[in-house]
């Protein structure tokens, strides 16, 4: 099985133009997340996949390998479709590119999964610790079966604690392995009910009855949001914090 780790970084931004080029202790952002992912045992290749010459420049400038993809995409996952067209393979690792802190471990867990169940898509969950990230909406949690498959995500409490248990909750990360054929057969879905009413994109595959494996990590993915979120990155990269 040919991994592929893609790295999606669209230039255009809202709150953070350029962001995939913001300086992270005298390195663009980019190059963090791609050091990082290509220091996974399991993947095969690395590839930027993005909308913008100037990132594909910086991105070979320091030894890495882009591919120029649509700006018209609205989702990773259908930038990433277009990157099966380019750069052969089958599996595709979705890898956020505003997260310079991501663990190659959780990229190694996912790529092991697959090769246990080939035909789902792979992702991870954290388990929650602090208690008002379970009732925030932008705190994406996940429930599983006893075989690692999802049964829902939501940006509710789920499960509703109505016997006020003493209950884990998880977060749901949002990393992606998708073979092939799936993520092709993916893109090209409708919006489903569910995820137009949740705004979660990964509940299209659910309510089209794909199999969605949740392995589970004590990585907590911290992200670059805004530019006043690469001075919390830089204290952690320089040993201030824990990572």
């Amino acid at each position: 099985m040919k991994v592929i780790g893609v790295i999606p970084a669209r230039y255009g931004s809202t709150r953070f133009p350029g962001k995939p080029l913001a300086k992270i202790l005298g390195k663009p952002m980019i190059q963090h997340v791609y050091e990082r992912v290509s220091e996974s045992k399991l993947v095969d290749q690395v590839i930027v996949a993005t909308d913008h010459e100037e990132i594909k420049q910086v991105v070979e400038g320091f030894g890495g390998q882009a591919v120029m993809t649509s700006k018209d995409h609205e989702t990773g996952s259908d930038r990433i479709a277009e990157v099966t067209t380019k750069v052969d393979g089958d599996f595709y690792v979705n890898i956020q590119g505003d997260e310079p802190l991501i663990h190659h471990e959780i990229i190694d867990a996912l790529i092991k999964e697959a090769h246990e169940t080939p035909d789902a898509v792979v992702t991870a969950k954290t388990k929650i610790k602090d208690a008002e990230d379970v009732a925030n909406p932008n705190v994406v949690k996940v429930i599983t079966d006893h075989s690692k498959k999802a049964i829902y995500f939501s940006r509710s409490p789920i499960p509703y604690n109505r016997a006020n248990n003493d209950f884990t909750y998880y977060k749901h990360l949002g990393i992606y392995g998708y073979p092939k054929k799936v993520l092709n057969e993916f893109v090209q879905l409708p919006q489903s009910s569910l995820e137009a009413t949740e705004m979660l994109e990964q509940l299209r595959l659910l309510e089209n009855g794909y199999t969605v494996k949740v392995v589970e990590t004590s990585y907590n993915a911290v992200g670059v949001d805004t530019p006043e979120d690469i001075e919390k990155v830089e204290n952690i990269l320089g040993g201030k914090q824990n990572d």
